[in-house]
């Protein structure tokens, strides 16, 4: 015995499809408008962000420390140039200097001559290309050959206080000093020395000991 389907039922099911057709139309637009509510209600919740303050004042106060170190410096080929070794530095941001107690420079001329200074403190601009000496200060220049293949004596420079620079060579000082050269000994009260020229200029109380010649 078959049941025939209710009418009112088939009806209902056509209804329900139809009211669904017409929905589906207008769903994009729903969820559209979901999506602009849930990004509107992400940026009034995101905080605002701070505006970036003042850059911190440089001061003199060392921003880092080093013990017992060395720092190397190369030429753009990759070959040392200047090497600093020290028990102590600190560096000073607001000037650019690095102060090292008890250090040793070695550094290298354009012929790779070896040049080195020692004292009891030395600061060094960040280049590496300034070194202001203090407390028994020496500065040793090794013999070599010049450009030309000219023989370059031994110099030795002596004293309280020296200033070195490398680029290009020059060493002065205004306080009393001791040159040295291969065995000769000059002293003076202040030094000029240009390595470009190989001339230095004493000034002051200029005392000369030259070694006999043969």
């Amino acid at each position: 015995m078959s049941t025939a389907a209710l009418p009112g039922t088939a009806r209902g099911r056509r209804s329900f499809w139809r009211w669904w057709d017409r929905m589906s139309i207008y769903l994009p637009v729903l969820l559209m408008m979901l999506l602009a509510l849930a990004s509107y209600w992400l940026l009034r919740a995101t905080p605002i962000p701070e505006e970036p303050g003042p850059k911190p004042e440089v001061t003199h106060e060392p921003d880092y420390f080093m013990h017992r170190f060395s720092v190397k410096v190369f030429e753009p080929t990759g070959v040392l140039k200047t090497e600093l070794y020290g028990t102590a530095a600190r560096h000073h941001p607001d000037v650019g200097t690095l102060v090292v107690d008890a250090a040793r420079v070695r550094s290298f001329g354009p012929q790779r001559q070896l040049s080195t200074a020692t004292a009891r403190q030395i600061t060094s601009n960040d280049e590496g290309t300034v070194f202001v000496l203090e407390g028994d200060a020496a500065v040793v220049r090794q013999a070599g050959k010049g450009a030309n293949g000219e023989p370059l004596p031994r110099l030795e420079f002596h004293g309280e206080y020296l200033r070195v620079s490398t680029e290009p060579e020059h060493i002065m000082s205004d306080q009393p000093v001791l040159l040295v050269r291969d065995l000769d000994q000059i002293r003076a009260d202040s030094l000029d020395y240009v390595g470009d020229t190989r001339v230095a200029v004493l000034n002051g109380h200029v005392r000369a000991l030259f070694a006999p010649r043969p």
